[in-house]
């Protein structure tokens, strides 16, 4: 049920903001909502039991509307291929994380190499690319 708090403090976080207050900031609050909701969704995944837990399962369908809803905020700055490449990146990352911390997810040397080449690619992506407002 804390988790379902969470999802809804998240929404009304964004609901707060106007999408035209600040055009540099909010893409980015929204891509960061977006992720943020992703990763509990996908966190909880395991734990509705194939959907037949409801509280997990509602969880689930929350994170990933609110997810989808805040994406979609994004990319009417944020470039798509931007916004995805860093939407996937930082959220396989975090998920990486929390299978790891939360269900003791054991990863190897290759598997580690890989998610740091994915943050790599995330840091030359912000840091490097025109493509993308700052």
């Amino acid at each position: 049920m804390q988790r379902c708090k969470i999802t809804y403090l998240i929404v009304y976080i964004a609901s707060v903001f106007e999408p035209s207050t600040n055009q540099t900031v909010m893409p980015w609050a929204y891509l960061i909502l977006a992720i943020t909701s992703e990763v509990i969704a996908t966190s909880a995944l395991k734990a509705t039991d194939g959907f037949t837990r409801w509280q997990p399962s509602l969880l689930v369908l929350a994170g990933y509307s609110s997810a989808t809803y805040f994406l979609s905020l994004t990319l009417k700055v944020i470039p798509i291929g931007v916004a995805y490449a860093l939407w996937s990146g930082i959220g396989v990352t975090l998920i990486t994380l929390v299978g790891w911390v939360i269900y003791n997810q054991k990863l190897d040397t290759p598997a580690m190499l890989g998610i740091g080449f994915i943050v790599t690619g995330v840091i030359i992506l912000n840091v490097f690319s025109k493509s993308i407002i700052h």
